[in-house]
């Protein structure tokens, strides 16, 4: 197999051959179509997440089609397309997965980043922790349903009945969100880096009823704000722009430091919170909303070969949409 690999973090992906990867009981092997590159991705590379150990293969929003099973494992899978999301294992015995809460399981396994992932040409995963994917016939357009439409949707399922919903950082997962909360009759307002004019006409085209700055102020208060690009200082503006009893949801894993700031802005019943992964049960919701949705994802695709190009791409923020890699 072809694989980019981390070796050091900080350092740019090396392109490696390995033997084909054997699955174990209870595992598969994808064959890889495509894989999105998510900002996560960002943050496994340059550091910024505990506990890495490489060399790593990066990549969770995988697509790809099955080609060979483990033990265990129905041998019908075999050349079905499938994807492969965040989360790769949970123990299915601490307090968390005994309530239903497996995302914030005591002893997980993520995928990308603490087990190898789909920034290869195959890849091998639990079979428990797969989607069927056989109603997208578009592997590279199915990609960021993998990550950025699935951890946008349990972010948006906190902020509950919302009706004016704020955007902040109009990536990949806010341009799936986008179009979700149009066709659930909720208003969008989209906010970008200043200036970023391509982001924010790219929103209004999905249906943003306004776009503009993150230093702006909305023209209508915000029942939420979901906040995806990881910097901290937007958290003391979100929580201004929303209505009392309003809610700011971070969506992302990493963040800059919040700076200070005054009680005003909490009071009122307003309330902070974080979404951590994502549970099987949400991924099976999403990807049936993004069917009835129509769901159109936007995306830049580049070969396996060129990860380090589509990732510095994405830290720039020369990307509107979601940049894929494919094999």
């Amino acid at each position: 197999m072809k694989a980019m690999v981390l070796n050091a973090v900080g350092r740019p992906l090396v392109e490696e051959r390995r033997p084909d990867p054997v699955p174990a009981t209870g595992e598969l092997r994808i064959r890889v179509e495509a894989c999105g590159i998510c900002r996560t991705d960002l943050h496994v590379v340059d550091g910024e997440l505990a506990d890495l150990h490489c060399p790593r293969i990066p990549g969770h929003e995988v697509v790809g089609r099955v080609d060979l099973v483990g033990t265990g494992v129905a041998p019908e899978l075999i050349g079905r397309r499938v994807g492969l999301g965040w989360l790769g294992y949970t123990c299915g015995h601490c307090a968390y997965c005994r309530t239903l809460r497996e995302n914030l399981c005591d002893a997980p396994k993520f995928t990308g980043y603490t087990r190898d992932g789909g920034f290869a040409s195959h890849v091998i995963a639990n079979a428990a922790y797969v989607f069927p994917l056989d109603e997208f016939p578009d592997p590279v357009a199915a990609a960021p349903l993998m990550c950025a439409g699935l951890i946008g949707w349990r972010s948006l399922r906190s902020a509950g009945t919302a009706r004016r919903v704020g955007l902040y950082g109009f990536g990949a997962a806010a341009h799936i969100l986008a179009q979700i909360c149009k066709w659930q009759g909720r208003e969008v307002y989209a906010f970008t880096r200043p200036g970023d004019e391509a982001a924010q006409a790219h929103a209004r085209s999905l249906g943003a009823c306004w776009a503009g700055s993150s230093e702006e102020r909305p023209p209508a208060p915000l029942d939420a704000a979901l906040i995806f690009a990881p910097v901290g200082t937007l958290i003391p503006l979100a929580l201004s722009a929303v209505v009392k009893g309003g809610r700011v949801v971070c969506g992302g894993i990493h963040m800059s430091d919040i700076p200070s700031f005054g009680y005003d802005l909490l009071w009122h019943e307003r309330e902070l919170v974080s979404v951590a992964n994502l549970t099987r049960a949400d991924g099976r919701e999403f990807l049936s909303v993004a069917r009835q949705a129509g769901i159109k994802t936007k995306t830049t695709a580049y070969p396996l070969e060129q990860a380090n190009e589509a990732l510095s791409d994405l830290r720039a923020g020369r990307l509107q949409g979601a940049a894929i890699l494919v094999p």
